[in-house]
């Protein structure tokens, strides 16, 4: 049980990475449904980086840097030259599979150095939850942190109430002087940013290897996610290892012999996320009272 919970914290963070990077996007008020495709050039350049410097900080960096491009791309067409959100989101996820799956073909039969080990010593050693939850990597405790910190900018600075006001009144925005595009096109960088870590830390650490399409939907789950949680960044983390534990529950499953079919056990995630989905569906008044006003919409200055 204590590999279980373990896994599924490691499965979660995947999720919560992705999940709260789209979570800074539509705060802005942009939608971005690259995601998939985001994280599958990501989780190409964080491993052909290991491959050759041996670097897993290099790695982790590159993805970033991956994803933070590719978003910044997409923004500056739908921020500034106005084009549909969703058709830009959908044309660069499917850019990142098809991107990804060719330059990959050379690092499928590709090995990274061992992926570090990490713990926090004496209460790595407590029986049960010390392996489960102090054996972790860095990365596990930085996700969590991020969450944390995300509810409070929100909600308790000037620079998070700046970035509410973006996403729920643009127009108002720009007419007390903030710069709505610029600010716009940076959240969508740094929400891209954290995509990318979540493929590089896909790729790197959790699985280790490249194969073609090694996200296999992590990133439209993530985009579920933000609705799921009604925009909050601790829901997206509570939501995040429900997911996760899912995900391991059929592997766990599949490992233990269970009389169900590996098809079936393969559709659960899917099934949950929509599952979740209809459930919040039946309340459209709830979604529009937390959702952005001004999400997936565009936005033109007055001059």
């Amino acid at each position: 049980m204590d590999l279980l919970l373990a896994a599924t914290l490691n499965a979660g963070t995947i999720l919560a990475l992705a999940g709260l990077g789209l979570l800074i996007n539509e705060k802005a008020g942009i939608v971005n449904l690259g995601a998939e495709g985001m994280m599958l050039c990501a989780a190409l350049a964080g491993f052909a980086t290991v491959v050759h410097t041996g670097s897993f900080s290099l790695g982790l960096l590159a993805g970033m840097a991956t994803g933070a491009l590719l978003a910044a791309a997409m923004g500056a067409l739908v921020i500034f030259l106005h084009t549909n959100q969703y058709a830009c989101g959908l044309a660069l996820s499917l850019f990142g599979v098809g991107f990804s799956a060719y330059m990959g073909v050379d690092y499928v039969q590709a090995t990274i150095p061992a992926t570090p080990k990490f713990s926090v010593p004496v209460l790595a050693d407590i029986p049960f939850i010390g392996p489960a939850l102090f054996r972790q990597h860095l990365l596990v405790y930085g996700t969590v942190a991020l969450a944390v910190f995300m509810a409070w900018f929100y909600n308790h600075t000037r620079s998070g109430l700046v970035l509410r006001s973006i996403g729920e009144s643009p127009e108002s925005a720009h007419a007390l002087g903030y710069h709505v595009r610029g600010i716009r096109l940076l959240c969508v960088a740094l929400g891209g940013s954290l995509c990318g870590l979540a493929g590089a830390y896909l790729s790197t650490i959790y699985t280790p290897l490249w194969t073609e399409g090694m996200v296999a939907g992590r990133g439209w789950i993530a985009l579920a996610l933000t609705a799921f949680a009604t925009w909050r960044p601790m829901r997206i983390l509570l939501g995040a290892y429900l997911f996760g534990g899912v995900t391991m529950l059929q592997l766990h499953l599949q490992a233990t012999g269970a009389q169900i079919a590996s098809q079936l056990l393969s559709m659960l995630p899917y099934l949950a996320t929509i599952v979740v989905l209809v459930l919040i569906s039946r309340n459209p008044i709830w979604i529009r009272t937390n959702m952005p006003a001004s999400l997936g919409k565009p936005f033109v200055p007055s001059h």
